[in-house]
């Protein structure tokens, strides 16, 4: 069997876990007040998305089945586009420079911003965006790192530049973290959510193109190849999604709360649902 077909299994598989994730979880708001609130979010998030295959149906195969395909297409040419890349030390700095702020310092600054200036503006739709891009990234980068230790595959500038999978086995494990993209996922999760709650045309534009921006400055800075950027988009883009339906003022979920409550036989907990909304 060719070794790269298990890893296209994994990758169906774990395509279907963002986009598909569905555990109801209970609904306080998350801020700077109650961390404990936002990890109990993040907490919950992880398990809907790994448990989640267990909720597939067949429809899932109209989208599953194209992103294997091009998985597999992506995998198959990474090589072929790598060596079109070419090698230019001034050049990759600049790209990574570029997938720096565009994955990770511009959208962390975005979310920081925007918390603090919702709060001040009392504009609660700005403070959620924030709040549910952050929980998103943070989604996506738990979840990242595990894959990578999973998949095990060299980035460009590891061992033969190809782009092995498991290359040694266990004797050297850990051998590189190429797939998926850590800057690609995080951007694509925070373009998610950042385009769906504000859904006009000029903003989807302008975060995609920011997204897609730092996916190909990853290749371009020879720190991944485009298959490491394409999975990595997919799952950001499914986490956030799986986020904006799962958090956001419009979800159901919002209707359930848990509040700890007082007895004199004890301390417990207290499940609400309010159906006035």
């Amino acid at each position: 069997m060719h070794p790269r077909i298990p890893v296209v299994v994994i990758l169906l598989l774990l395509t279907a876990i963002s986009a598909r994730a569905q555990v109801a979880p209970m609904t306080k708001d998350c801020s700077l007040r109650s961390l404990q609130i936002c990890a109990l979010h993040v907490a919950q998030d992880e398990a809907g998305i790994i448990t989640s295959p267990l909720h597939m149906h067949a429809s899932s195969l109209l989208w599953l089945a194209p992103f294997g395909a091009a998985t597999g297409i992506a995998i198959d040419k990474d090589n072929e586009a790598m060596r079109a890349v070419g090698f230019d030390p001034s050049r990759e700095k600049d790209f990574r420079r570029v997938s720096d702020y565009g994955g990770i310092y511009g959208p962390s600054a975005a979310v920081g911003i925007g918390y603090i200036a919702g709060s001040v503006t009392h504009n609660d739709h700005l403070q959620e965006t924030a709040v549910l891009a952050g929980e998103a990234m943070v989604d996506s980068i738990i979840l990242n790192k595990g894959l990578e230790y999973a998949i095990n595959r060299q980035d460009p500038m590891q061992g033969d530049g190809t782009g092995r999978f498991w290359p040694h086995g266990l004797k050297s494990w850990p051998d590189g973290q190429s797939m998926p993209s850590d800057h690609s996922i995080l951007a694509w999760s925070f373009a998610h959510v950042v385009g769906a709650q504000y859904n006009g045309i000029a903003t989807r534009l302008l975060v995609y193109s920011l997204a897609a921006t730092v996916s190909a400055s990853r290749v371009m800075a020879r720190e991944h190849f485009p298959s490491d950027v394409f999975v990595g988009a997919a799952l950001g883009y499914g986490i956030g999604g799986y986020v904006v339906r799962h958090r956001s003022v419009e979800s159901a979920w919002n209707h359930v709360s848990v509040s700890q409550v007082h007895t004199p036989n004890g301390n417990g907990f207290q499940l609400t649902y309010n159906f006035a909304n």
